[in-house]
């Protein structure tokens, strides 16, 4: 794929911002990761009905993040060269598979089988879905993965609600109701495959006008910048699984909350993550990426630390400020590492989406095993000082702002 990381942007790309395109790819892309949230959604019902221990739900957040993560640096790559416009139909496709599975599922190992089809129908359709948003941001790239990101994070805190309402107090077997917006998700996204392809028709008749512009950065300072990005997202992403997987027990656990009370908290802390990640973007673009991954990693440790030691109304108050600022970082991370290595948009966005999956797997796994050992309370205690690796976002090379985007 052309890209540049110059203002003047190459011929072979959109030259203005097609938002109907970027909002839409965002619906498709609430759709899908609403879908996928309805799995740790449902965490606490399948533990009690199916009689598990954290450290299954922690293996099973784990084959859902690891299918995805694996799978998405790989696809990205792949099609980088044969871009696949109807492929995201398809990843739909899987995720839908994953829902029948899911409703039906008696024990530990069919829900095992249902969480990795949905994985691997997120890692099919990040990566391309992230070069849709690349291609019709019209250089805007900031603001459009900030769009695009805004669609997953809103699906994400709206999945817990339907969750609640539908499957908690139904059983499981409704989750088969989902199944409604996979295959709303599958038309949409096969529209967006025709301005896709159409789009890749006209860059190939205008192929050579644009060329991929060097960021003047040695290789090996490239791979100590992407290296130093992925212990970010590391720290960012296990911070997220000790939320997303186990704030419910936790507010459980510590404030005796029933468990679609426990959901309405960690709708707030995932609404929050939304609203976050729609300012990270649009602020990268104009005042530099480096800065607002700083502010992000680093500027939320002082409310991750006070977490643990408050009481209700603060946590949920500390939640939403944790959520905001903590998510504003990814589009930014996303499109910086985008910079670093151009003509490379799908490879780097699979290998980032598929690195946040893994990491958010992996610490789901073991702060399941830590949990079991110790407490839940103390799992958020220990993660609370994660952020503070963001320090060594110091080490990255300045490459602009505005003139970057």
């Amino acid at each position: 794929m052309n890209t540049t990381t110059t203002a003047a942007a190459p011929k072979a790309t959109v030259s203005t911002t097609v938002f109907p395109i970027l909002f839409t790819i965002s619906f498709a892309h609430l759709l899908n990761d609403m879908l996928q949230s309805v799995i740790p959604s449902i965490y606490p019902l399948i533990k009690t009905n199916l009689n598990l221990t954290f450290s299954q739900i922690g293996l099973i957040t784990f084959t859902f993040q690891i299918t995805a993560s694996l799978l998405q640096p790989f696809v990205g790559q792949y099609t980088d060269k044969y871009p696949k416009p109807y492929s995201l139909a398809i990843g739909m496709g899987f995720t839908l598979a994953g829902l029948i599975v899911l409703s039906m599922a008696t024990g530990f190992y069919a829900i095992l089988a249902a969480v990795a089809l949905v994985g691997v129908g997120s890692s099919i359709f990040h990566p391309e879905a992230s070069r849709v948003a690349h291609l019709a941001s019209g250089g805007k790239r900031g603001l459009a993965q900030s769009i695009f990101q805004l669609g997953g994070n809103a699906g994400s805190a709206i999945g817990p609600l339907l969750a609640a309402a539908i499957i908690i107090p139904h059983g499981q077997s409704n989750a088969i109701w989902f199944g409604i917006a996979a295959i709303a998700g599958i038309i949409i996204l096969s529209k967006i495959a025709v301005w896709y392809r159409d789009h890749l028709i006209k860059r190939t008749a205008k192929k050579g006008s644009g060329e991929v512009v060097s960021n003047g950065l040695s290789t090996s300072r490239v791979v100590v910048s992407i290296t130093i990005l992925l212990v970010l997202i590391f720290s960012k992403y296990f911070y997220m699984a000790s939320m997303s997987s186990y704030f419910t027990f936790y507010l459980i656990d510590k404030f005796h909350l029933s468990v679609q009370q426990s959901q309405i908290y960690l709708f707030i802390f995932l609404g929050s993550v939304a609203a976050g990640t729609l300012l990270g973007g649009p602020l990268g673009d104009r005042f530099g990426r480096k800065y607002i991954i700083w502010i992000s990693i680093l500027g939320v440790a002082p409310f991750t630390l006070l977490l643990p030691h408050v009481n209700l109304f603060w946590t949920a108050v500390l939640s939403g400020i944790i959520g905001v600022i903590l998510a504003s970082a990814f589009s930014a991370i996303l499109v910086y590492a985008q910079e670093l290595v151009p003509g490379k948009v799908g490879m780097i966005a699979g290998l980032f989406f598929g690195f946040a999956f893994g990491m958010g797997g992996l610490g789901s796994a073991l702060l399941g095993k830590l949990a079991d050992a110790t407490s839940i309370e103390y799992v958020f205690s220990v993660c609370a000082y994660l952020p503070l690796i963001g320090i060594i976002t110091a080490l990255l090379p300045n490459l602009g702002g505005r003139k970057k985007a």
